[in-house]
């Protein structure tokens, strides 16, 4: 895959859950196109070992997003250290599948709580930092593109967020940043290994008409171009990065 290895020189980035998976692919993504990023992530180990592998141009910061004083310590600790932010990946999330009837009250909590409220106030925290014309990406999901069973209170936070992006969107128009979201289909991250049986993985890359699961490469593909001055024009918008997933039927090339 090419990079415009110029892209982002001379901005920061800040990548919410960048210590795996489509985080921490995005960080080298956007390192590889000139960006200084500032990862997050609750495991400091895991941290330390995403930052070494990230090289000189990137910095971590251990926290949960979930908690509003980790926020605000992150949020000071990017000012003392950079003085701005010109990109926003808010990336951190997690997944769960159970039906309706087995969602309990402290399940909920935890959804909405590491999906939306930790976006919601990643940027409302980030924002005395963003310049006019800096750029948001929310991690959003196909969830909120198409109804699958088991899938009802972690579809409905990915919904939320995109709706934040909409909102936001034109909430921030007067300073020109932008507010997109991307929905990843099925993605090959350490969770989705750990969360699906090889059966249901190969399972997974059937579903879609590329005929593969995405790479988290695939997802930090697609929120750089959203994040850059490639995509100056885009604003409010969900970009799908599912390999077809929710708009064709794979049934039907076969």
């Amino acid at each position: 895959m090419t990079h415009n290895s110029s892209r982002f020189d001379g901005k920061t980035a800040l990548i919410t859950g960048g210590t795996s998976g489509m985080g921490l692919a995005t960080a080298h993504r956007l390192i590889a196109e000139g960006a200084e990023v500032v990862v997050t992530g609750r495991d400091k180990t895991r941290l330390d070992a995403a930052v070494a592998e990230l090289g000189e141009r990137a910095y971590g910061i251990a926290g949960d997003v979930t908690d509003l004083g980790d926020l605000d310590t992150m949020v000071a600790v990017v000012a003392d250290r950079f003085g701005r932010l010109d990109v926003v990946f808010a990336n951190a999330g997690i997944g769960s599948f159970q039906p309706i009837d087995q969602v309990t009250g402290a399940l909920f909590d935890d959804v909405i709580g590491a999906n939306v409220k930790a976006a919601f106030f990643t940027i409302q925290k980030a924002l005395p930092l963003l310049p006019d014309h800096a750029a948001i990406v929310i991690n959003a999901s196909f969830g909120l593109h198409r109804g699958v069973p088991g899938t009802a209170l972690y579809s409905a936070s990915k919904a939320a967020v995109h709706n934040l992006t909409r909102t936001l969107a034109a909430e921030l128009a007067p300073r020109r940043i932008r507010v997109n979201s991307v929905s990843p289909g099925y993605i090959d991250t350490p969770a989705f290994r750990a969360e699906l049986s090889e059966e249901a993985q190969q399972g997974a890359a059937g579903l879609s008409p590329a005929g593969r699961v995405g790479t988290s490469e695939d997802v930090a593909a697609a929120a750089a171009f959203l994040a850059s001055g490639d995509a100056t024009y885009i604003n409010g918008h969900d970009l799908r990065v599912d390999g077809g997933l929710t708009a064709v039927d794979a049934a039907a090339l076969l």
